[in-house]
C-alpha cells in the first residue's frame, strides 16, 4: 500500500509555483511492537477518561484543554477560542531565504521528509525550483503550517527530488553550557593521544547504513518466533565485567584487539599500594572495564589471605637463640 501524505499543497518560489505532497523519509512501523493486554481473559486493554480527584468517567464533550498553573489549578483554554488564533493553513511552502546547509545545526532538526510533484502537472515548475536549490548548494527556508502550528522547513535537493528538513525554533534547543560547563579541563599527554589516534585509524571505514543490525529488534522478533512455536526460552546469560586498568594501558590493549598479554615494549602496571610515578590530573577518575574470559575470571578471584604471625617471627636468629 502507498503511503500516505501528510500535507498537501503548493510550492512556490516567487511566481513559480507548483503542487507537491509532503511524505514522512522515515517510518518506525516496521518494528516490533505490543499491545497491553490481560494476562487472564488475553484481551487488550482499554483505557477510560476519568477525574483524577473523583474517579468518575468523564465524557468526551466535557474534556477541555487547560493550562497548569500550579500545582492544582489550571487554567481553561476552550476549543473556540484555539481556533481563534490558530493560524490559517495557506497550503503553501513559501520559500523565503536560502541558507549554507553547514550553518545548519543537527540540533534544529526534527524530521526527514520527502517532498514530490503530486499528480501529473507541475514538473517542469518542480524540476525550476529543485536545479535552482541544488545549483546555488545552499538550503531553501521555507515556512509550512502542520496541525494548526507554523514550522520553518529547509528544503535540499536529493536525487531528482526534494528533501524537507523540519526544524526547531531556537527556544527548543537548551543551551550546551548547562550541561558541558562542569566537565574539567583534563591534559591529555601526547602518547595517549597518539595511541588513540592509531585506533581511529583502525577502526576508520564508510558509512554504511546496512552493516548495523539492531540487535534487539533481532532478539525480539526471535523470542516472538520462539513462543510462538512453544518452545521454551533460555535465560540469558549474565555478563560480567573484566579488571579495571588504568587508561595508557586501556589505549595500548585496546590497539592489539583487546588482548590483555603485555607486549615487550608496554611498561608495567604499578604495583598495588605503590603509587605512580606520574600521574596526570583526573587520572583516578579516567579507568576503563576491559572485557575478556582472563579479565573475568580475575575479577571473581578472591585476594589471598596473608598467612598468620608466628610469635617471635620478626626477631633475629641471634635473638631467637638467646631467648
Amino acid at each position: 500500500m502507498a503511503p500516505r501524505a501528510n500535507w498537501k499543497g503548493f510550492l512556490r518560489l516567487s511566481l513559480v509555483t507548483c503542487p507537491v505532497a509532503l511524505f514522512p523519509a522515515t517510518s518506525e512501523s516496521e518494528k516490533v511492537s505490543f499491545n497491553q493486554i490481560n494476562r487472564k481473559t488475553g484481551h487488550r486493554i482499554k483505557y477510560q477518561k476519568v477525574d483524577a480527584e473523583t474517579g468518575e468517567d468523564v465524557d468526551s464533550e466535557d474534556i477541555v484543554k487547560g493550562y497548569k498553573i500550579d500545582s492544582d489549578t489550571y487554567l481553561e483554554v476552550t476549543k473556540d477560542e484555539l481556533d481563534n488564533i490558530a493560524l490559517e493553513s495557506t497550503h503553501t511552502i513559501e520559500i523565503d531565504q536560502f541558507v549554507p546547509r553547514a550553518e545548519i545545526d543537527d540540533l534544529y532538526i526534527v524530521r526527514p521528509y520527502y517532498l514530490v510533484p503530486d499528480g501529473k502537472v507541475g514538473h517542469d515548475a518542480y524540476a525550476v525550483i529543485r536545479d535552482t536549490i541544488k545549483a546555488t548548494g545552499k538550503v531553501a527556508l521555507a515556512r509550512v503550517v502542520l496541525t494548526n502550528r507554523e514550522h520553518v522547513i529547509a528544503l535540499e535537493a536529493r536525487d531528482n527530488g526534494l528533501v524537507g528538513l523540519l526544524l526547531r525554533y531556537a527556544y527548543e534547543v537548551r543551551d550546551a553550557s548547562d550541561y558541558f560547563d562542569d566537565i574539567k579541563d583534563v591534559k591529555i599527554t601526547k602518547d595517549m593521544l597518539d595511541l588513540a589516534r592509531h585506533i581511529v585509524e583502525q577502526k576508520s571505514g564508510h558509512f554504511e547504513p546496512d552493516s548495523f543490525e539492531d540487535h534487539y529488534e533481532a532478539a525480539l522478533q526471535n523470542l516472538i518466533e520462539q513462543k510462538q512455536a512453544g518452545r521454551p526460552i533460555a535465560k540469558a546469560k549474565i555478563k560480567t565485567e573484566g579488571n579495571v586498568i588504568n587508561l595508557m594501558d586501556a589505549l595500548r590493549q585496546s590497539l592489539k584487539g583487546g588482548k590483555s598479554t603485555p607486549s615487550a615494549n608496554d611498561k608495567p602496571a604499578p604495583a598495588k599500594g605503590r603509587k605512580s610515578k606520574k600521574r596526570i590530573e583526573g587520572q583516578r577518575e579516567m579507568l576503563f572495564p576491559i572485557e575478556g574470559k582472563k579479565a573475568a575470571k580475575e575479577s571473581k578471584r578472591e585476594p589471598a589471605k596473608r598467612p598468620a604471625r608466628t610469635r617471635g617471627a620478626n626477631k633475629t636468629p641471634a635473638k631467637r637463640k638467646a631467648g
